[in-house]
């Protein structure tokens, strides 16, 4: 590995458990990227301790304290906007974004959906694609736009559905994948080829 090579900061969002998170951070040296700061909008998720573990600077920002969307998004714009990070990435992070997020960081938001999009939009992916006999499941990374779950795709994964699954081993199946798939996908934004 090039020990002069620069790294290109990204900011990332979360949730939850940070699965993905700890995903992007294991292949941060093969991506050439730094991980400035993970911000959660939920206080003691398992994703702000994987990122602490890792030496990662983390804040908690309380979305049931402002009056709305705007005015989190606005403290969030805030924020992000001291690190200039070349992405946000949201890996986990359960909130529809303002179109001024959107707008303050256009072209540089991505996210991943547990669905072939243009599929199964939004929540409970794994057992709509079930009830409507889809052959197969998996994971995109798309550029976050005003619409949900609607911007350019950026890869995608395939994952068989078998007459077994439910949409609990389904979405192990799916995450497994994600995990592979998120790394690759920033790797591929980061070299301009998409």
């Amino acid at each position: 590995m090039m020990a002069n090579k620069s790294l290109f900061n990204i900011v990332v969002l979360v949730s939850g458990s940070g699965s993905n998170l700890q995903s992007i951070i294991d292949n941060a040296g093969d991506i050439g990227i730094k991980i400035q700061l993970v911000i959660s909008n939920k206080s003691g998720v398992f994703a702000l301790k994987r990122a602490q573990k890792s030496g990662i600077e983390t804040e908690f920002i309380d979305h049931n304290n402002f009056q709305s969307r705007e005015d989190f998004d606005q403290e969030l714009i805030n924020r992000i906007n001291k690190i200039n990070p070349k992405l946000v990435v949201l890996a986990g992070f359960m909130r529809i974004l303002s179109t001024d997020f959107i707008t303050a960081f256009k072209g540089k938001i991505i996210n991943i959906h547990p669905s072939l999009l243009p599929k199964f939009k939004g929540l409970n992916t794994h057992q709509r694609a079930i009830d409507s006999g889809e052959k197969f499941a998996g994971a995109s990374v798309h550029f976050v736009d005003n619409k949900l779950d609607s911007g350019t795709i950026i890869l995608q994964q395939k994952v068989a559905i078998e007459k077994t699954d439910s949409a609990k081993t389904l979405a192990a199946k799916v995450l497994k994948q994600e995990h592979i798939l998120y790394p690759k996908a920033i790797k591929k934004v980061l070299a301009n080829e998409i």
